[in-house]
């Protein structure tokens, strides 16, 4: 095996105490030196690669992204970013136009404050495919927009009535307008849908990996895997298409979770425990999204105070789901958003962990975090739960300041991403992406979780300024926090001799830069397990 050694930068190990080297040398999939132990490795039959005043740092992790959907919107139109609901529409009619031969119109992911509380209307998609039916995906993953066509197809009329955990929105008349909240509701249309491809689903994977890798990212948790997913990774597996590491977490059903219980056992034996595939964790959706009116809260809505949301579970039923699969030896990995979601979560987790004393628990994650009564901030650090965040939300922009604000009232938003608190508690937490949700390179949601600005912003101003963290502190959250997550702490996350070999170059030291900048900075190279990912070109 080949020994390459890395020289001339700033190398970043995230050990306290030796936090900072330069050298490190790596053979094989493993590093086998650092600092001066690693420059004697130097010599004519070693590949030395030259930092040229940049860093090195172990690879980010991932804890929470939709890697397979995100690979998947790259073969719909194209309407992430758009500007103007007129520019969105436009990129649709255009891919229509220019594939005539696509029974459906499928695309995300939609920026939901293009319309007033992101209510979308199917006639305006009407206007410019009227002849097929349109669906596309709001930026959430928790909505969906579809035109009038989708709708006869789904069957969906002024008749039809509120499905469970879902809502329909309608017309003044109750005619439904085209946007549908929640898997109730977006299942009419999503399941009339026809199945991707094998070919469509290997597009997606070589498209994931890629844009992981070059993001500096090399373990990322999938954290939706439905009935069929494990499959297509095993055949993503065998064909080569895995470049970076996956965890599985596979969907519970509310409503038929104790007939899942062998599919859940059967998916992890399929994918056993493979070097770039495992399948250890189950999802729940404890609740929706405070921006559309679902995420359960304890208090009701501002803007609708006969609601408090839409809790997706019977509180008891989610205690014996978790309580169960954590005696499977699964991780349960929780969404819980809003206060009241969050604190049912915490409850289940304590639950499983009593009723279960006698054995060993998965550690057990609770993702995204949003909005957390104070006084269950100190239950983290009690239950030993990851706190799974996305820090990339938390700023003022056009989701917080148009929707979100607005529905929980001035003094609950200022409970919202306590990252810095439930760090100063000694609570464990790990970052993610929620990609293709928002933005799956880290560089840039790491500047927000540092300095709790929006980017674009004319005028950037801390918002809730109290729980910024240092940079070192959301290195760690992007490296040993997933590492920690997926229990691979004692072999990777970071640097150390004997450690798998999963490292990141950058272009520019991001601890000596101001924080705002991060994001300008470039990854030059990504290895997972010692081989090359990625490469600048």
């Amino acid at each position: 095996m080949s020994i390459t050694v890395f020289t001339n930068g700033t190398i970043w190990t995230g050990v306290s105490g030796n936090l900072i080297v330069d050298a490190l040398a790596i053979e094989g999939e493993k590093i086998i030196a650092l600092g001066e132990d690693a420059k004697k490795h130097v010599g004519q039959d070693v590949t030395q690669i030259d930092l040229a005043g940049g860093m090195l740092l172990p690879a980010f992790g991932d804890g929470h992204a939709h890697p397979l959907y995100g690979g998947l919107e790259s073969i719909g139109p194209q309407i992430k970013g758009a500007p103007t609901l007129d520019a969105l529409l436009e990129i649709v009619r255009k891919f229509a136009q220019d594939n005539p031969d696509k029974e459906w119109i499928v695309g995300a992911s939609y920026e939901s404050w293009h319309a007033a509380n992101g209510e979308f209307d199917a006639k305006w998609l009407d206007a410019v495919v009227p002849d097929r039916p349109v669906v596309l995906r709001a930026n959430d993953y928790h909505t969906i927009w579809c035109n009038t066509k989708a709708l006869e197809i789904a069957g969906v009329t002024k008749d039809s009535p509120e499905p469970p955990l879902g809502v329909i929105v309608r017309r003044p008349d109750g005619t439904p307008m085209g946007t549908m909240r929640e898997w109730g509701a977006v299942d009419l249309i999503m399941n009339q849908l026809p199945e991707n491809s094998r070919a469509e689903f290997r597009e997606g994977f070589k498209v994931s990996t890629q844009t992981l890798a070059a993001s500096g990212t090399t373990w990322v948790q999938d954290a939706w895997i439905d009935p069929g997913m494990p499959e297509s990774y095993m055949d993503a597996l065998a064909n080569g298409l895995l470049g970076v590491r996956y965890n599985l977490a596979l969907r519970a059903d509310p409503f038929n979770w104790r007939n899942q219980l062998d599919w859940f056992a059967s998916a992890r034996d399929l994918v056993g425990t493979q070097s770039h595939l495992t399948c250890r964790s189950i999802k729940f959706f404890a609740d929706g999204v405070i921006e559309g009116g679902t995420a359960a809260l304890k208090l009701p809505y501002v803007d609708a105070p006969d609601s408090v949301g839409m809790p997706c579970w019977d509180w008891q039923e989610l205690k014996e789901a978790v309580a169960t699969i954590d005696s499977m030896g699964f991780q349960p990995h929780i969404h819980a958003i809003g206060d009241d979601g969050i604190h049912a979560a915490l409850n289940a987790i304590e639950y499983a962990q009593a009723v279960n004393k006698e054995k060993s628990h998965p550690r057990p994650v609770i993702t995204h975090v949003q909005l957390v009564d104070p006084i269950d901030l100190p239950r983290f650090a009690q239950l030993g739960v990851i706190a799974n965040f996305e820090p990339l939300w938390a700023c003022n922009d056009s989701l917080q300041s148009e929707l979100t604000t607005p529905r929980l009232g001035q003094e609950r938003a200022q409970w919202q991403y306590p990252i810095k608190s439930l760090l100063n508690d000694g609570a464990a937490i790990s970052f993610g992406s929620d990609w293709p949700v928002t933005s799956q390179k880290p560089l840039e949601c790491m500047t927000i979780a540092v300095t709790r600005e929006h980017a674009l912003s004319e005028n950037p101003t801390p918002w809730i300024p109290d729980e910024r963290i240092s940079v070192d502190e959301a290195l760690s959250a992007y490296t040993a926090g997933p590492a920690f997550q997926a229990g691979d702490e004692t072999r990777r996350g970071t640097l150390q001799v004997g450690f798998e070999a999963d490292v990141v170059w950058l272009d520019s030291d991001i601890r000596s830069i101001a924080p705002a900048l991060i994001p300008t900075a470039r990854v030059l190279g990504t290895w997972c397990l010692g081989k090359r990912v990625f490469t600048q070109e």
